[in-house]
């Protein structure tokens, strides 16, 4: 849709980012002098007491019509976010029932992390009753109501969000993931917007090994000084296997010495290129202990391949995949993307029965993103250059890509783990993690929920730390571009460790009574995933994970490891019925009758002094 004339009548930032953003789910763009659907697009939004009216002037060919919505604002939420809300909501109902386009799937929910919004409701009390009662359709109502998600994707997101809660109970307040950032790759893609190098020179990569070395010693006396316990270690990129083998080792030693312990649950390198994997850099991977890697074909057609820079033959993925196969007990993850230029359909489907004949644990679904900075976005703002020389489907035929997958995907017993969004997407979909039962990516699920501490180590690393006290989220960022990261290394370390201190107190600083902070996902004393196992096991708790879902269950009970056993807890919660969990399970292993009955004596607190919180808006 292309707009002449655009208006909005206001000036606050927030309501324009959120206008942008209905506005751009419908790819409404300005017209620059070419024929317009539409003369005037002015909108403007009245605010009152009780309720939000959202005005629409719409012209064209000289008709002019003027559209109206209006909705009551509910006063158990916080004001301005319901607000916000509602003006996307009020816009969003106009274009959709009154200028008639096509609804999105998302609808007006446009933020990264949409799973957030679900687990936020949980911890309040909605969607569960005193009884411990998870009411999974109740839930996905609710996102169809406030945020116009379609009925497909409220059901998908529910899934996930129940899904994911064992994983992130499975840490206490001093568990943290480690992200180390290896800024190097091969070559550079067509679509990608990552802060990576092509690969330099043994000189200039020792330089960096060394700058890296500084970084990941400071970060470990970090761990000590605040008695963190390692959970989980992330080895990304770029693509850190793009180093040579000498490197390579190097590193993974240094990340092994610094931060491996009896309590790290997973240990991921991203392998992604499977060009650059080879028997030497695989047998330091198996040496130090990794337990997740990545071969990503991103596609298997050769064809795209070759248009999108990738480098390497459907060959290549196809050795790497089995040399790791043969070499070792590592999970396997292997990334597709929708959306690839000249890609159809049927090429997904190709794809996808590709690799899944190789048999992986984990396979990622991406929706291209046209983001700034890759190849691609830049070749489509030249004027030489338009969106039709790249052949990229269309956002119904990656929508239908999806759909096709998913199907795929369900059938040969994969589930949906893990879930985000990104601007400038492919189909309005989202990106998706599809596993085996108990092969979650547990880094992938703690990151996207923002509630453990990362430490970010490396090159374009980002160190993030919630206060789960303040609701807020504390942060720094390494740079980007390497040149000024290895010059400012020790800037970098220094704000990592203020922003550490904003939120943690040294060990020996604690009370003897070691006081923890009242995570509301956090419950008794099960700080880790093995604890969890170990309750039902020892029949600690008074019925076993088995009993309880007997009956809602089509799985077959057999003999699991550690991770199947706590993916089957999230999976028999994440029945599409309501679920009873007995209050000891609730207390032990939920922790949300807990939240139910009460307030948290932190939200008290908080509220008492009236501290600063994210908007509706920014969570997502």
């Amino acid at each position: 849709m292309k707009i002449n004339n655009f208006q909005l009548h206001s000036d606050d930032e927030v309501i324009k980012k959120i206008v942008k953003e209905v506005l751009s789910a419908f790819r409404f763009e300005f017209a620059h002098g070419e024929d317009a659907d539409f003369d005037e697009f002015e909108i403007k939004n009245k605010i009152e007491d009780d309720k939000v009216k959202t005005y629409l002037l719409a012209s064209c060919g000289g008709s002019e019509k003027i559209f109206k919505v209006s909705e009551k604002i509910r006063p158990e939420e916080k004001r301005s976010g319901e607000i916000h809300r509602l003006i996307k909501k009020n816009l969003y109902r106009i274009i959709v029932e009154d200028l008639k386009l096509f609804p999105v799937p998302y609808g007006i929910m446009h933020g990264v992390r949409p799973t957030k919004i679900i687990h936020r409701w949980m911890r309040d009390g909605y969607g569960v009753t005193s009884h411990g009662i998870i009411d999974r359709d109740k839930i996905a109502r609710r996102l169809r109501k406030d945020y116009l998600v379609s009925y497909e994707k409220a059901q998908l997101l529910t899934e996930v969000a129940i899904r994911q809660i064992p994983i992130l109970k499975s840490a206490d307040e001093k568990s943290v993931g480690v992200y180390v950032g290896i800024p190097f790759c091969v070559t550079r893609c067509l679509y990608c917007s990552f802060p990576s190098n092509v690969l330099p020179s043994d000189e200039k990569v020792s330089e960096f090994m060394e700058i890296l070395t500084k970084d990941i010693d400071a970060a470990a006396k970090e761990i000590k000084r605040y008695g963190f316990k390692v959970q989980t270690i992330y080895v990304g990129g770029g693509t850190p296997t793009a180093l040579p083998e000498k490197f390579f080792a190097e590193m993974l030693e240094k990340v092994f010495d610094n931060f491996y312990s009896e309590n790290v649950e997973e240990f991921t390198v991203e392998c992604g290129r499977p060009d650059t994997i080879a028997a030497e850099k695989i047998s330091a991977l198996k040496k130090f202990k990794v337990t997740r890697v990545s071969v990503n074909p991103q596609t298997m057609q050769q064809k795209t391949l070759d248009r999108i820079g990738r480098q390497h033959s459907v060959e290549q993925v196809l050795t790497a995949f089995n040399e790791l196969r043969a070499a070792g007990n590592f999970k396997i993850n292997m990334d597709l993307i929708l959306g690839l230029p000249g890609e159809t359909v049927a090429d997904v489907q190709d794809s996808l029965k590709k690799v899944l004949e190789l048999d992986p644990d984990d396979v990622t679904l991406h929706a291209l993103a046209l983001k700034r900075g890759s190849k691609l976005q830049t070749q489509l703002a030249d004027e030489i250059n338009s969106i039709e020389d790249f052949e990229l489907p269309s956002d119904e035929e990656v929508i239908k890509m999806s759909e096709i997958a998913e199907k795929i995907l369900r059938g040969k017993n994969y589930l949906p783990y893990y879930l985000y969004r990104q601007g400038y997407i492919s189909g309005q979909i989202e990106n998706i993690g599809w596993c085996k039962r108990g092969a979650e990516g547990i880094y992938n699920i703690q990151i996207m929920d923002e509630r453990q501490t990362i430490l970010g180590v490396g090159a374009a690393a980002s160190t993030k730390v919630p206060d789960n006290e303040e609701m807020r989220m504390a942060s720094t960022f390494h740079a980007k571009d390497l040149a000024t990261y290895l010059r400012d290394v020790e800037k970098y370390i220094d704000n990592r460790s203020k922003t550490l201190a904003e939120v943690h107190k040294p060990v020996e600083m604690e009370s003897s009574k070691d006081e923890k902070m009242e995570s509301d996902f956090e419950v008794g004393e099960l700080p880790t995933v093995t604890k969890v196992l170990q309750e039902v096991e020892e029949n600690k708790i008074e019925t076993s994970a088995a009993e309880q879902f007997e009956n809602n269950s089509e799985i077959e009970l057999k003999p699991m490891s550690d991770a199947e056993k706590l993916l089957e807890l999230g999976e028999k919660i994440s029945a599409p019925v309501e679920v009873e969990i007995t209050e000891k399970v609730i207390d032990e292993n939920l922790t949300v009758t807990e939240v139910v009955k009460k307030k948290s004596k932190r939200r008290r607190k908080k509220s008492a002094k009236n501290s600063p919180q994210q908007t509706e808006s920014e969570e997502q």
